[in-house]
This record gives C-alpha cells, sequence and structure tokens, in this order.
C-alpha cells in the first residue's frame, strides 16, 4: 500500500521519521516520500525530509504551547503551504495518505482534522490519521486536547489508526527513551501493514493486496493494529500452534489499542517465507477472529517475506466502541470538567483568610 507520510507536530514528525527509516531498512518502498510540519521550528530542524514551517505570523517559529485551537487556527491560515510541499510527491502511484501526529499537543491535534478535510477534498486516495494518544501520566492538557481532537478528526479523515502510548511504556523507561521505543514499535507494525501489499519475496498461497487493507478501514471511525512473532519451524504443518497463538496474542495483548477486540471488521496477515506458512493455520485464525470480534468481514492472507520468523498483524476496522476507547474519552471529559471548575472559581478568595496575618 503506497503511501505519502505527513508528520504533523513533534510526536508526529518523530513518528514519521522511524517509519521512513523502517521502510528503507527493510527495502519495502511501500513510502513514496514524506512531509514534516510543525509551528516549532527547532522540532522540524532534524528530520530528514522536507519541512514545512507554518504559523509564524503567529507564533513565530516557537509553538502553540499546547493549544490545540489555536493549532487548527493556523492550519487552515497556512494549508495551502502544507499542500505546495505535497507536489509532485502524492503520484499516481499513491494509495493512501497518511497524517501522522500526537493527539494531545497542539500542532498536531489541532492541525489533524484541518488537513485531513482538505486533502480529502482534493485527492482521490484514501486519508487516513495515525493519531497517538498521550499516556496517562501526561497531563490533564493532553488528555483533553486528545479527546478533542480524536472526536474531531474520526469524522474528517477516512480512517483513524490509534496508538496508545500506555499499551507500549515500559516500567523504567525515560521519558525519551519510551517515546523512541514506541516509534520503533508501531513504525514496524505499520510499516509491515503497508508493505503487505507489496509481496517482496517469493509466492504466496493468498497474498495480501492494498484493496484488502482499504476494504477493512472502509467503514472509518477507529482502527487498531496488533502483532505479534516466533520463530518458524521448516515445516508448515508445524507452525499451525504458532500462528493461532500469534494471531490471539496479537489481538488480546499486541495491539496499538489495549481491550479493542470488538470490531467491526478485520484484516488477518500472516508474514514470512511461503513454505513455513500453513494455510490451514491461517484459516483458523481467520475464523478465531470473527468470533471474538463478533465480525462475519474478517480477511486473510499471506505477506511473502525472507524471514526465519513468522509474525501476524491483526488489522481491526471500527473499534470505537471499545473500552480502551470509552474510558479514554472518560478520562477527557473529567479533564475538562475540572479545568471549567477550577476557572469558575474566584482566585480573591485565597486573600480572604482571616488565619492568616496581614505583613503589613
Amino acid at each position: 500500500m503506497k503511501t505519502v507520510l505527513i508528520g504533523l507536530g513533534q510526536a508526529g514528525g518523530k513518528l514519521t521519521a522511524a517509519l521512513r527509516s523502517f521502510d528503507e531498512q527493510m527495502g519495502f518502498g511501500a513510502v513514496l516520500d514524506a512531509v514534516g510540519v510543525n509551528t516549532a521550528k527547532a522540532d522540524l530542524q532534524q528530520l530528514p525530509f522536507e519541512t514545512v514551517l507554518i504559523g509564524q505570523d503567529r507564533v513565530n517559529g516557537h509553538g502553540v504551547g499546547g493549544d490545540n485551537e489555536l493549532g487548527a487556527e493556523v492550519m487552515e491560515a497556512d494549508k495551502t503551504e502544507v499542500l505546495s510541499a505535497l507536489d509532485g510527491k502524492v503520484t499516481a502511484a499513491a494509495e493512501s495518505i497518511f497524517v501522522v501526529a500526537g493527539l494531545g499537543g497542539g500542532s498536531g491535534s489541532g492541525g489533524a482534522p484541518v488537513l485531513a478535510k482538505e486533502l480529502k477534498r482534493i485527492y482521490n486516495v484514501p486519508v487516513y490519521v495515525l493519531g497517538i494518544l498521550p499516556g496517562q501520566d501526561e497531563g490533564a492538557m493532553y488528555q483533553v486536547n486528545a479527546g478533542r481532537s480524536l472526536k474531531t478528526v474520526a469524522r474528517e479523515a477516512d480512517a483513524v489508526l490509534l496508538v496508545d502510548n500506555d499499551a507500549f511504556r515500559s516500567v523504567g523507561e525515560s521519558m525519551s527513551e519510551g517515546f523512541d521505543a514506541i516509534n520503533e514499535a508501531i513504525a514496524r507494525r505499520v510499516g509491515l501493514l503497508l508493505a503487505s501489499g507489496e509481496a517482496t519475496e517469493g509466492v504466496g498461497e493468498s497474498v495480501v493486496d492494498t484493496s484488502e487493507v482499504i476494504n477493512t478501514l472502509r467503514a472509518g471511525g477507529i482502527a487498531a493494529l496488533g502483532y505479534a512473532s516466533a520463530e518458524a519451524s521448516p515445516d508448515a504443518e508445524e507452525n499451525i500452534n504458532a500462528v493461532m497463538s500469534m494471531v490471539r496474542r496479537a489481538v488480546l495483548t499486541g495491539t496499538s489499542l489495549p481491550d479493542a477486540s470488538d470490531a467491526d471488521s478485520a484484516l488477518v496477515v500472516v508474514a514470512g517465507k511461503p513454505e513455513t506458512i500453513p494455510r490451514k493455520g491461517v484459516e483458523r485464525a481467520r475464523r478465531w477472529v470473527e468470533e471474538e470480534t463478533g465480525s462475519l468481514q474478517v480477511r486473510g492472507g499471506d505477506f511473502p517475506l525472507e524471514s526465519g520468523r513468522l509474525a501476524a498483524l491483526v488489522l481491526l476496522g471500527g473499534v470505537e466502541r471499545s473500552d480502551r476507547v470509552e474510558s479514554f474519552m472518560e478520562r477527557a471529559r473529567a479533564a475538562i470538567d475540572e479545568a471549567e471548575k477550577e476557572t469558575r472559581e474566584d482566585p480573591t478568595e485565597m486573600w480572604q483568610n482571616e488565619k492568616i496575618d496581614d505583613l503589613i
């Protein structure tokens, strides 16, 4: 599934760089090109592709300070500059556009819905958003921003592939180490999904193509992506149980959005050497996903890949009813209520405490 990436904001730019790097290292060629967009000049300087600094007349290259309403206004005002940077990049070969953004900050969460809407107006390919949810420890402002952004971007994009930071953070990691590890993990998952329609090694029995990815996401809304891998036996029959276990782990413990197994549609992809992929195992795994998700729209196929391991990718479409999404939106609503409560309180009341003596 050949695509063009647009990295919005600091988090979006870094994840875009990781995605492009993984695609180049693996030699897939699924990422045709990439552009980085931000209101903070410093965040663009380390990106290894063309960048666009927006909002210079409003914030002078210093960012929007987590204000996603300002981020949306800036993107609306400067969207022509972003579209100009895409000239010559979204070619006839492009089968999709991915807007990559952290939903908790300012530039990414505010700009993503605006840009997705504009891209859909202009281009005749699916426009997806790869959105990153902030972790529970990242502060109330980020929860509020992400709740508002997610609600809006899910309406404007063809689908939102959601990544929950809490699903990947390891105990004992520093903040930067944690984000780097998350970017690498997501780049591997999304990179394999994009490449799965572009067979690079051998010929499988039932190779996945781009249309199956697009059809899985056709209903729109929110999507999640699961992943798991295991050592492969040279004999395909011996890998039946391994494939079943991988697919279960991908859905139940290895997904980008925990507790999101209630889905409208799904795509099961098993990657590895064609001679090691058991057809019976893939079909059993596909039927298990049908039962687990309650969906009758579950597709399955192979991704021929020269490797001593097998890997399972499970793309779940229409997971907005999941417990994780509902709990996140509830946390965002609680943060908004708390912010409004603090705004309503009269700050002058703190000076009326008679138990505190005047200085003079």
